[in-house]
């Protein structure tokens, strides 16, 4: 039987693609292997990742996010009709002196109604939670990433002439894609939201501004839409959130969890936050003070980025300095984020190398929690 989260060793969800799917991926893209092969050599792919998840000791797996090119393909990009991508041209740094901030390439415009397109997510899962007997997690990307990157300026005022229509049907559609994922037997869910943390950042709100959108009624928003999303989750369904940076620290957010904190921790209805704690551009723990009783935060100590393993001796001490913030008895331990959060961008550790970070994390919450 699947117990319920909270798991004191943990991991955010994407795991590193063997050599022999990124080729299949390729082929497929390239129309030199259909669908149902590259299927078959994802079950393969996963059947192995869900393996290692087993031999290191964890007790929550998920398919490494085989399925997907990236972390938002199996929703944003594809669960739901509405939306496009338009990739733009990488022009690097924006022009200001005062907050250099780096151009998205793939800006989502709204070009529709919102609505839940039906994805395969609900199959996927079905085929993860039939190869272990360990508890199934899945990830989404969170609500907040369409209206963070397009802005009201790409989200069609003849489709949506006010905002809270758009926020209505975008909430609608995962609400309809949790209950599919909860048919299937899903009850762990996590939401990578990518867009809170960088309002904290001066640079980010300075850019906000410039389109016209104050960072704190955004907070509010966010923070808003997230609960509705949570309040439309079938019965039994944990939900967690990580509070992702995303990959490029160049153009993501530089500044630690305090502008933030207070009303993410004590007003988000969700159970557990994931947080990145494994640079000093995260800040201190001071801001975990704030965390109430009752809810659990996962400290993302390990890099995922770094090939270095950390020491069992530093990983103890960090989550030493945490507990003088929050009760140890609330803390759990993690990579800081997926360790390929793309199918092949972005990636710094070998597959050795993950496996002696994900074991780590196993052998450091067993000596500090005995599970």
């Amino acid at each position: 039987m699947h117990r319920p989260p909270p798991f004191r060793a943990e991991h955010i969800g994407s795991l590193l693609r063997p050599p022999a799917l990124l080729r299949a991926r390729q082929e497929h893209a390239a129309g030199a292997l259909d669908r149902d092969s590259l299927h078959a050599i994802e079950d393969e792919a996963i059947r192995g990742v869900v393996k290692l998840q087993e031999e290191v000791g964890l007790a929550v797996v998920t398919d490494g996010e085989f399925r997907r090119g990236t972390y938002s393909d199996s929703f944003t990009t594809s669960g739901i009709s509405g939306v496009s991508v338009e990739l733009t041209e990488d022009r690097g740094w924006t022009k200001s002196e005062t907050h250099g901030h780096r151009t998205a390439r793939r800006i989502p415009k709204v070009v529709d109604r919102i609505a839940w397109a039906g994805t395969d997510n609900a199959d996927g899962f079905r085929f993860l939670t039939s190869l272990t007997d360990r508890t199934p997690k899945i990830t989404l990307p969170g609500p907040c990433y369409i209206h963070y990157r397009a802005g009201r300026a790409h989200i069609s005022r003849d489709v949506y002439p006010d905002l809270d229509a758009f926020w209505s049907d975008l909430v609608a559609a995962y609400t309809q894609e949790m209950r599919s994922l909860a048919e299937a037997g899903c009850t762990y869910l996590q939401i990578d939201e990518t867009s809170l943390v960088k309002l904290g950042d001066p640079r980010a709100r300075q850019l906000l501004a410039e389109r016209g959108d104050d960072w704190r009624d955004l907070l509010r928003t966010y923070i808003g839409v997230i609960n509705a999303v949570v309040a439309g989750a079938p019965r039994g369904m944990a939900i967690g959130i990580h509070v992702c940076r995303s990959q490029d620290p160049s153009w993501q957010a530089d500044v630690g969890y305090d502008p933030i904190a207070e009303p993410m921790f004590n007003e988000m209805k969700v159970d557990s936050y994931f947080l990145e704690y494994d640079n000093a551009r995260t800040g201190t723990f001071a801001p975990l003070r704030f965390v109430p009783k009752g809810k659990f935060v996962v400290l993302g100590l390990v890099s995922s980025k770094r090939p270095e393993l950390e020491s069992v001796d530093f990983l103890k001490d960090r989550i030493e300095d945490a507990s003088r913030h929050i009760d140890l008895d609330q803390l759990a331990l993690s990579p800081q984020c997926g360790f390929s959060t793309s199918a092949a961008e972005h990636v710094t550790v070998n597959e050795e190398q993950q496996r002696a970070k994900l074991a780590r994390i196993v052998e450091v919450a067993r000596q500090i929690w005995g599970a």
